[in-house]
């Protein structure tokens, strides 16, 4: 292939941008035998990368590009540093691209960064720019990445929450101005309609008639092609996609009665250019509402994120403090909060008091105080009192970031029943479109006038509504993940509100469930083997992450021993050497494992606590008991309301935990569940939970330990309260930021409230088109008034779907 500077004058389109160049000053490329010209070298080397990879098709389907040069920008990878997620093995951005200028835009950067080793996937949303892209970090560099996606013209830029909002009210607004054109033409228009029906009933010069139709077209013209360029553009690009969708049949309904109306105003008919221009007016009008909806929820969720400031008191080594942007801030670095401040990271309290609003969060009003050794999250605001705070993560692993995510998850996550829809819409248009095609031809074959065949056939294009099929439930899952967010239950998907609403099965953890998860220390039997019992007991529990092992661990408060090689049995206990022994604490089952033999009498012992409610932990040094340690963990004052507010026909509540018998049936019988399984590690909570699903059951699992874990990601619906662990939040399906049990059944009440809101919206959206198209079919419904139909099916779904937000 050769490139040549053209020397002969005139004007030609770049074969890459579009863009009008003089040929003096082009560059021409011979390309598979084609001369052809490009305004620079940028666009020339785009060409060949999409030319030498075989996706030729995009200039093909490229349908409403506007003319104008790419931007190739260099890009600086530093400047996209804080937006890669690493899970250990793969990567993932978010970035925000412009230069996005159609669905073959999409379709092109898809297929390019698709095609570079060691990416994984390359997904682009068309309505907000944003590109997420997954790679292999050994495989392929970030830096490759970003400069391919600029030099083919798409100019990456950091993702944010404010970019897909921005985009959003740019929609909003554009839909506004077509909206408000079509309005001010239309009106204009049926003054000179109005007329036009006088004189058909009552008479009109035939000079008069032309000249009120020529009008009638002059003001129709700008509503169909400007205000109506939407469903014309995306009528073109579904047609060569292949996918036909809603804006086939506007675009045929409206320049079907166009068109029918230019050629009778050349052939002495009557025209009908109010029922093209209305059709257009209508479904705009109808689409603005839907995209002002769309903004308002998507505006909650930016409000949300845009709580955490973007910079930060550093204390420097020398207690002088600086203000630094975030990504200046390390895990481990020391930041000030002074009162009135948002809290810019998570971290806990090293030094100072204050009373903190953690309402953003948890949903509770009430302040709470810290103090030093607690816990702080990002977006939330210091009332009163200095702290200074020890950084736990970066900006993108806070609470309120995670939050963030989470719920962008769960809006694009489908719920079951939404595949009911898909699968009918994607039947739908087609469906209409031979529907109508039918209603023409009966019509002409019953010997009808023209006029009253297309018109039919023009009613059963507009009065179909495949758009309240498509709204019915993603709008509602939109509003609801909103609105429950703010009472502080984080749902991670949308599919959580059909499988809750279905729950049978409600399977609650004890320790930290319906216990408080702090239990204290109320008997203490030492056998003798140690002098240091207690000491033993406390450096060993310290590395624990159950309640019972912190309980021991806090009792004692002189120094610690150190312990090697500490190993944890999930569901049994801990085990480690201290000393040059080995000691191990935790139940008998671990003890025999280990080779201990527990003697009657211990057991006997044992048995007296069991009965009283009291959490037993068996200590062993050296292949012998060494002494146990009985605990009380006290119910939840919100567990006998919440379990009172469960109970209703068809609901069964279970207990499981990995406590002894005696413990679990002394708790249960306190706040009066009946359904027992105790003496269950992670394995068979999960096994337990399976065993339910196998017979029938839908089940909910409320669980917040390591321990939960597999039980949480078995169940149907996994949930689990603030105090949760790290991978126990990551197992569940549902987070309960605030510590309240109470807001379980809060969680049914509005996933119960969402699913049939959907189920509401599918029977409105089918029960609608299968009462109107036979009426439009019958010739009973004008066009015009299928028109107004057809945008009030749409507001009926909105209308339904908003009323989630105050549920």
């Amino acid at each position: 292939m050769s490139v040549t500077e053209a020397s002969q004058s005139g004007t030609a389109r770049c074969a890459h941008c579009l863009q009008e160049i003089d040929t003096a000053r082009a560059l021409t490329a011979l390309i598979d035998g084609k001369r052809l010209s490009f305004c620079c070298h940028g666009c020339l080397g785009v060409y060949e990368l999409v030319h030498s990879q075989s996706l030729d098709a995009f200039y093909n389907q490229r349908c409403d590009w506007k003319p104008g040069r790419p931007a190739f920008a260099r890009v600086d990878p530093a400047a996209f540093a804080g937006q890669v997620s690493d899970d250990g093995r793969t990567s993932r951005i978010d970035v925000v691209l412009s230069g996005i200028r159609c669905a073959s835009c999409v379709w092109l950067v898809e297929k390019v960064i698709g095609r570079i080793d060691g990416v994984l996937s390359a997904r682009v949303n068309y309505a907000t720019r944003r590109a997420l892209i997954e790679w292999l970090p050994e495989t392929v560099r970030l830096d490759e990445i970003l400069q391919t996606l600029s030099g083919i013209g798409y100019t990456p830029r950091p993702g944010s929450q404010a970019a897909s909002l921005e985009f959003s009210a740019i929609e909003k607004r554009d839909l506004l101005l077509r909206f408000g054109t079509a309005g001010f033409f239309s009106m204009q228009l049926m003054l000179f309609t109005a007329a036009l029906y006088a004189g058909f009933f009552q008479g009109m010069e035939s000079r008069y008639r032309l000249v009120f139709q020529l009008i009638s077209w002059a003001l129709a013209t700008p509503v169909i092609f400007y205000a109506g360029f939407p469903f014309i553009a995306g009528a073109i690009r579904s047609v060569r996609a292949g996918a036909l969708n809603m804006d086939v049949l506007v675009a045929l309904g409206s320049l079907s009665a166009y068109g029918y109306s230019v050629a009778m105003i050349f052939t002495g008919g009557e025209v009908f250019f109010d029922t093209s221009a209305m059709i257009v007016t209508f479904i705009l009008l109808g689409r603005f509402i839907e995209a002002g909806s769309r903004l308002k929820a998507g505006s909650a969720l930016v409000s949300l994120a845009e709580l955490q400031p973007n910079e930060a008191l550093l204390v420097q080594e020398t207690g002088e403090t600086i203000v630094v942007p975030l990504d200046r801030v390390r895990t481990g670095d020391l930041i000030e909060v002074i009162p009135g401040d948002r809290l810019p990271l998570d971290g806990t309290v090293v030094e100072g008091t204050a009373d903190v609003d953690e309402s953003m969060l948890t949903g509770e009003s009430a302040p709470v105080l810290k103090t030093p050794g607690s816990t702080v999250y990002a977006g939330t605001s210091s009332l009163t009192g200095h702290m200074k705070i020890k950084v736990a993560g970066d900006a993108r692993e806070t609470m309120l970031s995670k939050i963030v995510r989470t719920v962008e998850d769960a809006q694009a996550r489908k719920a079951p029943i939404q595949g009911v829809a898909d699968r009918t819409a994607g039947l739908f248009v087609p469906g209409i479109l031979l529907l109508a095609m039918a209603t023409l031809a009966w019509w002409l074959s019953a010997k009808a006038s023209p006029v009253t065949a297309v018109m039919n056939a023009v009613s059963v294009l507009v009065i179909a509504c495949p758009c309240a099929l498509g709204l019915a439930t993603p709008l509602a899952i939109l509003v609801a993940t909103t609105a429950i967010g703010k009472k502080g239950i984080l749902v991670k998907g949308g599919d959580i509100f059909e499988s809750v609403s279905k729950t049978t099965t409600i399977v609650l953890d004890k320790t930290g469930t319906l216990t408080r998860g702090k239990p204290t220390i109320v008997d203490c039997f030492d056998y003798g083997v140690s002098d240091r019992f207690m000491q033993h007991c406390a450096s060993l529990e310290a590395w624990s992450e159950h309640p019972a092992g912190k309980a021991i661990a806090a009792s004692w408060k002189g120094d610690r021993l150190d312990v090697d090689d500490f190993r944890a049995t999930p569901g049994m206990g801990v085990s480690g050497f201290m000393d040059g022994c080995e000691w191990h604490a935790g139940t008998p089952a671990l003890l025999e494992r280990q080779g201990v033999t527990v003697d009657p009498e211990c057991l006997r012992q044992a048995g007296f606590l069991e009965k009283a409610g009291k959490t037993t932990v068996f200590v062993a040094c050296g292949g012998k008991v060494a002494g146990l340690v009985g605990l009380i963990d006290d119910l939840r004052e919100d567990a006998v309301e919440m379990i009172t507010s469960l109970r209703s026909p068809g609901l069964r509540l279970v207990m499981m935990t990995g406590d002894n018998e005696g413990v679990a049936r002394y708790v249960a019988s306190q706040c009066g569940i009946t359904d027992v399984r105790a003496a269950l590690g992670p394995i068979g909570k999960s096994e337990a939970i399976r065993h339910l699903k196998k017979h029938g059951e839908t089940v909910m699992m409320a669980g917040d330990g390591i321990n939960d874990a597999p039980a949480l990601t078995e169940a149907d619906t996994g949930v689990t309260l603030g105090t949760a662990t790290g991978i126990a939040l990551e197992s569940a399906g549902v987070a309960i930021l605030n510590d309240d049990l109470r807001l379980i059944a809060t969680l049914f009440a509005h996933s119960r409230k969402c699913f049939s809101i959907i189920r509401q919206n599918l029977a409105w959206a089918f029960g609608y088109n299968m009462v109107a198209i036979p009426l439009a079919v019958s010739g009973l419904l004008h066009p015009i008034v299928s028109a107004l139909l057809m945008a009030l099916s749409s507001l009926v779904v909105v209308a339904n779907s908003l009323r989630l937000r105050t549920s």
